[in-house]
């Protein structure tokens, strides 16, 4: 494991987000809580807390006392105050290269993703992949019951999550369930929307759901691999996302001659998002508006056009 360079200037893991950076050139930072031999929760001079891991570095120290950067071989930190403290509790209960290791694999996800991911994924990761591994150790192990719903509506976050896999296999010598990998890819996900896992959830169901009313109204299986199936599927997700945290919808201000213009020219396929407004709202208890109507008409045309 590559230990973080020399602590003479403070960089981010990630400059989009900010939501780990490493902590180098602290001026006095002393010791908060310790929370085992190799692992300190200490504060820097303007009250900023981190979690910081080297070898031996907790043994015999005391609440107060200052901490030496130069032992320190990795520093986690949090913008948000109760994140931070959830990691300075995580610290405690699991094994400190799960930590490790799911911070390399969270690195290598943003390489691969451009979308912005909540900062809590460090945690929530962690803590699953820790869990799972030491279910796996008691015989204990879990399928997903909406593991190829992920499959075919979260691919690139799928594929992603076979990746943890086997990286998990390689250095922890732990040979996880293949279903874990739609539970990582739900992690991912939910970071990437900045929800939480049970709404991260039914945002999956109301997309299998919805998908099912539109194949069983056309009479049809779509092509999932088709670029247009894709768009319509991210649009689901946004589209249920914003049902569920209450956001507003897709336009403030919309055009009635256009939505009357689609109405007229595209009949069979403003039907099928009636159904699809009647299946949410008898099923969720939630109401589509008439402009989110009109854009699932638009996807449903276009999913619908004749291949070449």
């Amino acid at each position: 494991m590559p230990l973080s360079p020399p602590l003479s200037s403070r960089t981010y893991g990630d400059t989009g987000t900010g939501w780990v950076c490493f902590f180098e050139g602290a001026g006095a930072l002393r010791i908060k809580k310790v929370i085992n031999n190799n692992i300190l929760c200490v504060v820097d001079d303007q009250g900023g807390e981190m979690i910081v891991t080297g070898k031996g570095l907790g043994f015999q120290r005391k609440i107060g006392e200052r901490a030496d950067p130069s032992l320190f071989e990795k520093t986690y930190r949090m913008e948000g105050k109760a994140e931070q403290r959830k990691l300075r509790e995580l610290c405690a209960q699991i094994p400190i290269e799960h930590l490790r290791l799911t911070q390399d694999l969270i690195e290598y996800v943003k390489t691969q993703i451009t979308a912005p991911l909540n900062e809590s994924l460090l945690i929530t990761l962690a803590d699953h992949i820790s869990f799972a591994i030491k279910r796996k150790e008691n015989g204990v192990e879990f399928t997903n019951p909406l593991e190829g719903a992920v499959m075919s509506y979260y691919p690139a976050e799928y594929r992603l999550g076979r990746h943890c896999l086997r990286v998990i296999r390689e250095e922890l010598q732990a040979d996880l369930n293949p279903s874990e990998a739609s539970f990582i890819a739900l992690h991912i996900v939910n970071a990437e929307l900045n929800t939480s896992m049970s709404v991260m959830y039914d945002i999956t169901r109301l997309i299998e759901g919805a998908l099912e009313v539109v194949e069983y109204f056309y009479q049809r299986t779509f092509d999932r691999e088709s670029l247009d199936f894709n768009r319509f599927v991210v649009h689901l997700r946004y589209f249920a996302q914003r049902l569920f945290q209450a956001a507003p919808g897709v336009s403030d201000s919309y055009d009635p001659d256009f939505r009357d213009m689609i109405v007229r020219s595209c009949a069979q396929h403003y039907k099928c998002a009636q159904c699809l407004g009647e299946y949410i709202k008898n099923t969720y208890q939630k109401e589509v508006s008439d402009e989110e109507l009109i854009y699932l008409t638009i996807h449903l045309k276009r999913i619908n056009l004749p291949r070449k």
